[in-house]
């Protein structure tokens, strides 16, 4: 267990934990919700160390670029790269090559801008339980892999990053670390309704839409699913309803 969780923190985060041994990816799909509070600890660390010191607008800028730095901007490379595919209106083969191309387009940049707008706009408007939400909403937005993992087939033929990812049985089972962020979110109270509910929103429109454009997700699209739903978690908290 602890090796497997290892493994999560060291795929998803450039924090300084070893070089991986006998690394096998499907084990560590299950842990990525467990990561992910880690990231959000870091998140909340950071946002009481310095809301003293700086404007609450500045703090949440910091997190924002925390979330960035710290995951070695793997997710938002994802994202710009999905965009730039996805939205090409292009046939399925010629969608996944323009996704490999490392270059940036017009779709992609755009992507980038409104996701990080979305989550410093989101984070600056966090009032009550704050601290609660930095930390879970990361927790959510790496459990959106597990789940789109569990209920989607891997497309890029030639393999890639995430290919040993899929390789594993994918058992219910693997499901069972998301309850530990859905059991925190008992602390905001009625709020966690509200988050849950746009939680499963976003995965269902999120992956249906990948099911229906292109048949499965590559990991370009895995790290896009990752900061759509973080950007839109911390939106919807931010709204305070």
């Amino acid at each position: 267990m602890i090796k497997d969780f290892m493994a999560a923190l060291r795929f998803l985060t450039i924090l300084p934990l070893g070089r991986p041994v006998d690394f096998a990816g499907h084990r560590a799909v299950p842990y990525f919700p467990l990561a992910g509070l880690i990231v959000g600890l870091l998140l909340a660390l950071l946002d009481f160390a310095f809301q003293n010191v700086f404007p609450l607008a500045v703090v949440s800028f910091m997190g924002v670029v925390l979330l960035a730095v710290v995951t070695g901007a793997l997710h938002l490379d994802g994202l710009a790269d999905t965009a730039d595919g996805l939205f090409s209106h292009r046939k399925s083969e010629e969608v996944l090559r323009i996704m490999k191309d490392s270059r940036i387009g017009t779709m992609g940049l755009l992507a980038l801008v409104f996701v990080l707008g979305i989550k410093w706009a989101g984070i600056s408007s966090l009032n009550e339980h704050r601290a609660v939400y930095l930390i879970l909403i990361p927790a959510y937005a790496r459990g959106a892999f597990t789940i789109a993992i569990h209920f989607l087939d891997y497309i890029r033929p030639e393999g890639g990053t995430a290919r040993p990812f899929f390789a594993g049985n994918r058992s219910i089972t693997g499901l069972v670390w998301l309850s530990v962020p859905v059991g925190l979110s008992l602390l905001l109270g009625f709020r966690a309704v509200i988050l849950n509910g746009a939680f499963i929103g976003i995965i269902m429109l999120v992956t249906l839409y990948y099911k229906k454009r292109l048949g499965g997700i590559t990991g370009d699209m895995l790290g896009a699913l990752g900061e759509v739903t973080e950007a839109g978690l911390f939106l919807t908290a931010g709204m305070g309803v």
